[in-house]
């Protein structure tokens, strides 16, 4: 909140110095001094330039840092080549088409320039920094975050043990779904929702993260999901999500995308084929005679023959692992078990 009070007081003393040196400028014009209104035409004038200042400020903050360093050496590149070929017109009499000449040379090799500049430098693979890319760095890119994954909780403990930096984007239109599912006539999506209000509110309250509202809206856009993805564009974000769907259709569109699940999923331990393990059978399987246990992280083990162990401990032997999009299953078979304690 006092970072968005002081840039609002630096652009405020933007626009106030530019206006009022616009008016000192044009006081100062002996040749119009007979006009009152001249030193007003200076006003509004400094105060259009503040304007348009402030414009391509917010213009450049979306295009990527390698975009911008790509036109601004093809623009430099096609104003040396402009005044080269100028070179060429300097015998001419006219000043007046002389200097036209080198205008219309310098903006049209200008524009080329600068525009080549920064589609071409991403085919170069140059520079390839890790704050020279995408957004302006893969680590600092501002990350969007979905309603399912604010809903889920699990965002602000990671973001309590320092694994997420930058700034979390929560566009306002997640906050309206989040409000919405708040009130709803359903017990179980109320306490969803407000569950998610709970977890923004940690997030900002013990200042975990930098998280920002992003007011803006796609109206020709009806699904929040499609909105997300417009907005990760836009603003060269990743999104954070665990909406598996979610996920696919941002990556197709050359989005990186930040999976709870993935990374829930990376962190569980590394169970091998022949380890040794020590559970307790909770239920009986789907299959005839098979047992279920769980790991201390939830992973599910299917034990074999052990249907009939219910609420005893055993000593199983790993023979396989699965993984599937759910999540990770672990195949066992009982070891050391005698046959009498089977049954």
């Amino acid at each position: 909140m006092h970072l968005a009070w002081a840039k609002l007081i630096i652009k405020l003393a933007l626009l106030a110095i530019c206006s009022v040196g616009g008016y000192l400028i044009a006081a100062q014009i002996e040749s119009f001094a007979a006009y009152w209104w001249v030193p007003w035409l200076g006003l509004l004038a400094g105060f259009c330039f503040a304007l348009l200042a402030l414009f391509i400020e917010r213009l450049f903050k979306r295009i990527p840092l390698k975009v911008i360093l790509g036109g601004t050496i093809g623009l430099l590149v096609g104003l040396s080549i402009a005044k080269l070929i100028g070179y060429g017109f300097t015998e001419v009499q006219n000043t007046t088409v002389r200097v036209a000449v080198y205008v219309v040379l310098s903006c049209l090799f200008g524009y080329v320039g600068m525009v080549l500049g920064g589609i071409k430098i991403a085919e170069l693979g140059w520079p390839n920094l890790p704050w020279v890319g995408r957004g302006g760095g893969r680590s600092n890119a501002p990350k969007v975050l979905d309603t399912s994954v604010i809903i889920d909780g699990r965002i602000a403990d990671i973001a309590e043990a320092g694994f997420l930096e930058g700034v979390l984007l929560v566009p306002e239109f997640v906050l309206q779904e989040l409000q919405h599912i708040a009130d709803s006539a359903d017990s179980t999506r109320r306490v969803r929702g407000r569950r998610g209000l709970d977890i923004l509110k940690r997030l900002q309250q013990e200042q975990l993260a930098e998280v920002k509202i992003d007011r803006e809206d796609f109206d020709n856009i009806s699904e929040v999901d499609a909105k997300l993805v417009a907005l990760a564009l836009r603003r060269n974000a990743k999104i954070v999500t665990n909406d598996f769907n979610l996920a696919k259709v941002a990556e197709v569109q050359g989005i990186r995308v930040l999976n709870i699940n993935r990374l829930a999923n990376a962190l569980k331990p590394v169970v091998l084929p022949g380890e040794v393990l020590r559970l307790q059978i909770l239920k009986p399987g789907k299959e005839q005679g098979q047992g279920i246990a769980y790991l201390d992280d939830g992973t599910m083990v299917v034990v074999e023959n052990a249907g009939k162990l219910l609420g005893h401990e055993v000593e199983v032997a790993v023979t396989s692992v699965l993984q599937t999009t759910a999540g990770r299953m672990i195949f066992t078979t009982l070891k050391n078990v005698e046959p009498e304690s089977r049954h």
